[in-house]
């Protein structure tokens, strides 16, 4: 069965490619096809705070798009955003996780560039966004 699945998942066009980069061998290197969306799906086993590399306001600043560099799922699967809105600051955590239909899968080391959109419950207006990993 785990072999059955890593078959699928070489199968997949990835985003972004752990290939030679002008900026060292341990750079990813970032391809045409940009990040891939992800969506929360809660309740991973293992879930950990991940840093984002950017956060680009969006909607008149009523949301944001974060953008971070992550494995292949299932090993790597987004379990939940938590945004911290202050006076000040939105401090925006992202938690990703093993997918629990799928403990046991063995996945490929390849950087995957990926997205996804949060709402805020007022308009950035100004606000400093803090990546709450760092």
């Amino acid at each position: 069965m785990t072999l059955l699945f890593m078959a699928a998942a070489c199968g997949q066009t990835p985003s972004t490619s752990a290939s030679a980069s002008p900026d060292g061998p341990d750079r990813p290197v970032e391809t045409q096809a940009g990040p891939s969306p992800a969506v929360p799906v809660g309740d991973t086993l293992d879930p950990r705070k991940v840093q984002w590399s950017s956060a680009t306001p969006a909607e008149g600043g009523r949301s944001l798009d974060l953008v971070w560099w992550s494995g292949v799922e299932p090993c790597n699967v987004l379990d939940r955003v938590e945004v911290d809105e202050r006076t000040d600051k939105v401090i925006v955590t992202l938690y990703e996780g093993r997918d629990r239909r799928s403990p046991d899968a063995v996945c490929i080391e390849i950087a995957i560039q990926k997205t996804t959109r949060v709402e805020l419950r007022s308009p950035l207006d100004g606000r400093q966004v803090v990546d709450g990993a760092r």
